[in-house]
């Protein structure tokens, strides 16, 4: 950051933070510094060598999606997986920091930041992360080469007979956004608050609705009239210092359950006398964190800690109506410090633009839970972003290895039960099992059918994942990324599978995304059809429902982009449609549902372009079946290169775009005639052939 001239190691303190030159408070005096400087600030400038979102952190360019690693084999399609290895070490890496961040405490609140974000990507915003009832600044310590590398991280540090008030640390934190605000105007600036922290942010986006803030809230305090400590309070001012019940108590709360270490992880298999072993490393380690919490909050600064949240909630909760900021709650299900969920409740009612997030299986203290990555729920929010608004193609962050495999995971069902079968043609006309004739460089369309509810799109994006490490980034419905405060709800649209779609890098359908996304050569997958065909009438599969426009043609043919016709069968053979739109709307109850979410699409409509505003949004009732199989058939490349000008005729264009979806229609029509001879249709065949050959082989299927 530009306004802070230099930043020090304190002599007494470990080599992995540094600390940042800020006052506390507009007054209060500079804390005192090793003399000599070791450091200088690393502005988002100076670091003109770190990974952009199109590169890989090992430098491997990944513009086109494609990315291989160890020999070709598919690793880590893009961003490393930091500190992943550290899940079940979360508490000691809170409590080394945390120890060390009080050993030779003294001074006001200050600022310091983790030495291991070293590098990150251009233009990275500042996260200015705002501790709990703790005030070590230390609760982020295992997330932060994560955070790291998209983020310039600073953490607030209060040490522990420090009594700066509520209001001080306000203006403390006005100080550094301000300055930012200042140097780097177009950049927005997060507020990573929990308890506490929640409030300090609150009370700083209230006090300053004109500067562009991001926050991001775990379990916060504003509740705490409301909450245990309130009434616990009386108890600890009358129990005597040598008393230190509270600290087991507290630390009991800071623990993940002692026996998920013994559950059997389906990414990484530990026999169970290590995880046994694992499990004994832990409680013998309980003494030592109780002596660390009891240094961290002795009796009169948990009191004063305690003062302080009853009037953090009274100060926030008067200025709630002035918060214009987005914001981004976190709750936990198992919170035994606050009533977190209903409070989460009340401030999606009392605040303009706010999303929810709940974590069902974790404590109050949300970022120490094994299992949570916050770079991940980032992500599944579309909640980073670089500059005044949100790009969903320069801002977009790649799923991580593990977060592919947790996605996949997730959606494996669909796969395992339908056993896919791809195949594509090669340049020289001939069909091919695999996707071997699918264009390596981009830019490349892929145009096909959308099945009911999407249900190819899982098994197709992981596939070209895995098989060709390409990723295909999806032109989407609007209503997959609507935000609360913007005319929608999220108990209507935000639902938790539109997360898969935004991690895996959908964006808005427009004519800016297609020009984004051919500008850098990508893979992208679009269904003309749309909602109409995923969300199909009775006796209408396999019918497409395309546009009369034909303006991605012309957009291909601007970039000499290859457009892939493809088709997809194989609803018929899982489900049939027995309620349909108009059978739903002779209903009351679903009639006023769909209207409602119809309402809730007005303000996202108007930002659509083409027939996509016409397309009703609903969900039909599905009758399964006995699952047969998928089959998708990828036809032969359409060449655009060099027919820029030729296309920009109409007619010419037109004709081009009657060729595509006549190739689609065929492609179709291939399936149908060719899967009656695929013996492994049925699932009980293929049931059969895995319990002979082996559950990993490859079921056959009918030949090309």
């Amino acid at each position: 950051m530009a306004a802070v001239t230099a930043c020090f190691l304190s002599s007494g303190l470990p080599p992995a933070i540094r600390w940042h030159s800020y006052p506390a408070h507009p007054g209060a005096p500079t804390p005192a510094l090793c003399s000599t400087p070791r450091f200088t600030v690393s502005t988002a400038e100076s670091l003109s060598s770190a990974p952009s979102p199109d590169q890989s952190p090992s430098g491997g360019s990944i513009q086109n999606g494609r990315l291989r690693k160890g020999g070709g084999a598919v690793a880590s399609p893009y961003m490393e997986d930091e500190g992943s290895e550290d899940e079940g070490k979360r508490l000691e890496y809170f409590f080394n920091l945390a120890e060390d961040l009080v050993r030779s405490d003294g001074g006001p609140p200050r600022w310091f930041s983790p030495l291991e974000c070293a590098k990150r990507m251009n233009n990275s915003p500042l996260l200015l992360y705002l501790p709990g009832i703790d005030g070590s600044g230390a609760g982020l310590a295992v997330q932060h080469k994560r955070l790291g590398k998209i983020f310039d991280i600073w953490c607030l540090h209060i040490p522990v007979l420090d009594r700066t008030p509520f209001t001080d640390l306000i203006k403390m934190i006005e100080t550094v956004v301000r300055s930012e605000r200042y140097h780097f105007p177009n950049r927005p600036i997060y507020l990573v608050g929990e308890s506490l922290g929640a409030c300090l942010a609150l009370s700083v986006a209230a006090r300053n609705p004109s500067i562009d803030l991001m926050l991001i809230l775990a379990n916060p305090a504003t509740s705490f009239n409301a909450s245990q400590l309130h009434s616990f309070m009386p108890l600890l001012e009358m129990m005597p210092d040598q008393i230190q019940l509270i600290h087991p108590f507290l630390l009991n709360l800071m623990r993940d359950d002692p026996l998920k270490i013994l559950q059997v992880n389906s990414e990484k298999v530990v026999p169970p006398q290590a995880k046994l072993v694992e499990l004994m490393k832990d409680l013998l380690k309980l003494p030592s964190y109780v002596s660390i919490l009891t240094n961290i909050l002795p009796k009169q600064t948990l009191i004063w800690k305690l003062q302080m949240l009853k009037s953090a909630a009274a100060f926030t909760n008067s200025r709630l109506h002035a918060v214009k900021a987005r914001t981004l709650i976190l709750i936990s299900g198992k919170d035994r410090l606050l009533p977190s969920v209903a409070e989460a409740s009340r401030l999606s009612s009392a605040l303009q633009y706010c999303e929810i997030r709940k974590h069902e299986e974790s404590g109050h203290f949300l970022f120490l839970d094994d299992g949570v990555n916050l770079i991940t729920i980032i992500k599944g929010a579309s909640f980073y972003r670089r500059g005044m608004s949100l790009d969903y193609v320069s801002d977009y962050l790649p799923p991580t290895y593990s977060e592919f495999l947790k996605l996949y995971s997730s959606n494996r069902f669909m796969s395992d039960i339908t056993a896919p079968v791809m195949l594509s043609t090669l340049e020289n006309g001939k069909i091919v099992r695999g996707l071997s004739g699918i264009p390596s460089e981009g830019p490349v369309l892929l145009v096909g059918y959308h099945m009911l509810l999407g249900l190819e799109l899982a098994p197709l994006i992981a596939q070209f994942l895995m098989e060709r490490n390409i990723h295909v980034r999806g032109i989407a419905h609007p209503m997959i990324f609507a935000k609360c405060g913007q005319g929608s709800s999220t108990s209507n649209l935000d639902l938790p599978f539109f997360e898969v779609y935004r991690m895996m890098g959908a964006v808005p359908v427009s004519g800016a995304n297609f020009f984004k996304l051919f500008s850098r050569k990508s893979h992208v997958l679009l269904y003309p059809g749309g909602m109409r065909e995923a969300l199909h009438r009775k006796g209408e599969e396999y019918k497409l429902f395309w546009p009369e426009q034909s303006e991605f043609v012309r957009m291909a043919a601007r970039f000499g982009a290859k457009i892939v016709p493809f088709g997809v069968v194989g609803e018929d053979d899982i489900g049939q449609v027995v309620l349909d739109y108009e059978d739903l709307m002779k209903i009351p109850y679903f009639r006023d549902q769909i209207r409602t979410i119809t309402d809730d699409t007005v303000r996202l409509r108007k930002t659509a372009t083409g027939e996509i505003a016409n397309q009703d949004i609903h969900l039909p009732g599905i009758m399964p079946k006995i699952p047969g199989r998928f089959y998708y058939f990828f036809g032969k490349p359409i060449e655009t290169q060099g027919m820029k000008q030729e296309l920009k005729n109409k007619e010419k264009s037109q004709e081009i775009y009657l060729q595509v979806k006549s190739e689609v229609e065929k492609c179709i029509a291939y399936l149908k005639e060719k899967r009656e001879g695929d013996p492994y249709r049925s699932i009980f065949s293929r049931l059969i052939y895995q319990t002979i050959n082996g559950s990993s082989s490859e079921i056959p299927t009918f030949d090309p």
